[in-house]
């Protein structure tokens, strides 16, 4: 698999591992963030500020007083040659979503209907799908998150909504997402999550990462309302959803 060196201004280059999405290149961009991680830490490559993945490259933010492109990339070849693991250890996070309430999931029937499905199988679809987290993006905490089962692939709504609820699940194309804040969106709505994926009272405000392994586990109303209680009260034990 060929790479692409792009800069980016005088603080930052691209490495670019393809022109398409794939897990296969989605992979390699996160070894390379973690292998670049791992030497920071070892003090391997001082001037390095940040690194951030996209679906098929990372980005290398570095100070220009302190090192230069000229000197990373060859540092940056170096881990790639040294061979990237095709798998990076990455957390499992379980998220619970209501799909009974035509509240939270509006365009059910209408997925239902275009893939012709029924509702039950639209969502069975949906809890069955492989689902990764491969880049954040357009607001703080929006997780594009790829493996979306085939038989639901359908195209952005034709008419957006002007404003979609906070912790909306919702589908387009090969991907789901789930709704940070209040917005405007054009995907198809299909349940909520009682979580917030964007909280600025948590150490960590975003929930989700790159690289993370992703499921729904389905829930009641009744489940929902009890649940977003404890999110709002800061109670949730957040830990309980993610494991190694």
């Amino acid at each position: 698999m060929s790479v692409r060196y792009l800069s980016c201004g005088d603080t930052a280059f691209t490495v670019e591992f393809g022109n398409e999405i794939s897990p296969a290149i989605n992979g390699r961009v996160m070894a390379l963030h973690a292998a670049i991680g791992h030497a920071r830490e070892a003090g391997e490559l001082p001037g390095v500020v940040e690194t951030v993945p996209t679906m098929r490259s990372l980005m290398v933010t570095y100070d220009p007083l302190a090192t230069s492109r000229a000197d990373l990339q060859p540092r940056v070849d170096a881990l790639i040659a040294r061979g990237l693991p095709a798998e990076v250890t990455t957390r499992r996070v379980t998220l619970p979503c209501c799909y009974d309430d035509p509240e939270f999931a509006s365009d059910l029937d209408d997925v239902a209907e275009r893939t012709g499905k029924s509702r039950e199988q639209v969502i069975a679809a949906h809890l069955a799908s492989a689902f990764k987290v491969y880049v954040l993006g357009f607001m703080p905490g929006l997780a594009y998150v790829a493996g979306l089962d085939r038989s639901l692939y359908l195209p952005r709504r034709s008419q957006p909504r002007v404003r979609v609820p906070r912790s909306s699940v919702a589908i387009a194309m090969d991907m789901t997402t789930i709704y940070p804040f209040e917005s405007p969106g054009g995907w198809h709505l299909i349940g909520r999550t009682p979580l917030w994926m964007f909280d600025k009272r948590r150490e960590q405000p975003v929930f989700l990462a790159p690289g993370d392994s992703l499921s729904f586990r389905r829930i009641d109303r009744k489940t929902f309302d009890r649940l977003a209680r404890e999110v709002e009260a800061g109670t949730l034990d957040w830990s309980k959803l993610v494991s190694k």
